[in-house]
């Protein structure tokens, strides 16, 4: 294997603990709203947001997943402070599955350019990983799985507003057992590649 690839095996990490406490305040958000909370859902995750991020914020280096998820809990909670609950209808009903979906593309969005578990590995990384073949091709797939993660549970809410009250699987049980396996797969991706360029290494 090329020299570029093996980066002294740390190429592949993905700032695994970051990209979960960048994670955080969706998933807030997606487990606490509802039709009778999603309002104190959005507040809740833009605290989350503003906690979470404070370091960021001071280092200059907030990242895109980040920004994203502070100015949509933002606008989410001025629009439920300043419209009335008729006009506010159509998001009470579609609030989880616009938030998974505005994710979906970001995450899948970002893969255009810099994907954005990327911006977390680079903590972690030296620089001169940074343009590895296996950094970046790690990174891709990480970023691609959280966003067909997201797009998953879009699709399951706009199902579940459909079912009504019998799509509560759809709107919670669903969603969660993705993220779980999410979580899982970014664990252990990096930890694999890792393994691999490692045994490849030895062969080279």
């Amino acid at each position: 294997m090329a020299a570029a690839d093996r980066t002294d095996g740390k190429a592949p990490s993905a700032g695994r603990s970051g990209i979960f406490l960048g994670f955080a305040p969706w998933i807030i958000f997606d487990v606490v709203a509802g039709p009778s909370t999603w309002k104190l859902a959005a507040l809740t995750a833009l605290i989350a947001s503003l906690v979470l991020n404070l370091p960021d914020m001071r280092r200059g280096s907030l990242k895109v997943l980040e920004v994203t998820g502070m100015v949509f809990f933002a606008t989410i909670s001025i629009l439920a402070l300043m419209l009335d609950r008729q006009d506010l209808l159509w998001l009470e009903t579609y609030a989880q599955t616009l938030a998974s979906a505005v994710i979906a593309a970001v995450a899948l969005g970002s893969l255009a350019f810099t994907p954005f578990t990327e911006q977390y590995a680079r903590e972690q990384v030296p620089r001169e990983h940074w343009d590895s073949p296996l950094f970046r091709r790690t990174n891709r797939v990480l970023t691609a799985v959280w966003g067909g993660v997201f797009v998953l549970i879009a699709v399951f809410g706009l199902l579940a507003v459909r079912a009504g009250h019998h799509g509560d699987w759809l709107n919670w049980v669903v969603p969660v057992v993705l993220l779980v396996l999410a979580v899982k797969f970014t664990a252990w991706y990096p930890d694999h590649v890792r393994a691999g360029a490692r045994d490849t290494g030895r062969v080279a």
